[in-house]
């Protein structure tokens, strides 16, 4: 199983989050669906590197001080060679401001607007544990359609 990442943009009042910067994918995997920027790690690269080296490329901001709010193990019945253990980061400080490149298109969204239905079907199962400061452990199968065969979340 292969690592993946992702990362999301988000704004506090006080100890709330109250906002996240989403962007539609272009093309690719996910194409059609709002999600973090990220994807896979280079050899020799950390998974912390590669994070950071994805959200430049995807949207043009340099991040700092990620931290890590959830781990999630996707498994495909159908297409084995898409299953991948992500490792899911939050960053509060970056430099520039988010464009959209060739491959992303970045949007800010209220937390109470997170448009679910957009977005990858699991992603109302964790992101929702993840915003309100708990670690989400998940492993998610999917099948024709994307979806839901199985699943399974762990909050700490």
């Amino acid at each position: 199983m292969r690592n993946a990442t992702l990362l999301f943009l988000i704004k506090r009042e006080g100890e709330t989050i109250t906002n996240i910067c989403l962007a539609m994918k272009k093309r690719g995997f996910g194409a059609g669906r709002y999600n973090g920027t990220g994807g896979k790690v280079e050899a020799g690269e950390s998974i912390e590197d590669a994070t950071i080296r994805e959200t430049q490329e995807e949207i043009g901001v340099t991040v700092s001080n990620i931290k890590k709010c959830a781990e999630l193990e996707f498994t495909f019945a159908e297409k084995a060679d898409w299953n991948q253990m992500v490792h899911v980061y939050f960053a509060e400080e970056w430099t520039g401001e988010p464009v959209e490149s060739e491959e992303m298109n970045p949007k800010w969204f209220a937390v109470a607007d997170i448009p679910y239905d957009d977005m990858w079907p699991d992603d109302k199962y964790w992101l929702p544990e993840a915003l309100s400061g708990r670690y989400v452990n998940g492993a998610f199968t999917f099948g024709q359609n994307d979806s839901i065969l199985k699943q399974e979340i762990k909050l700490s």
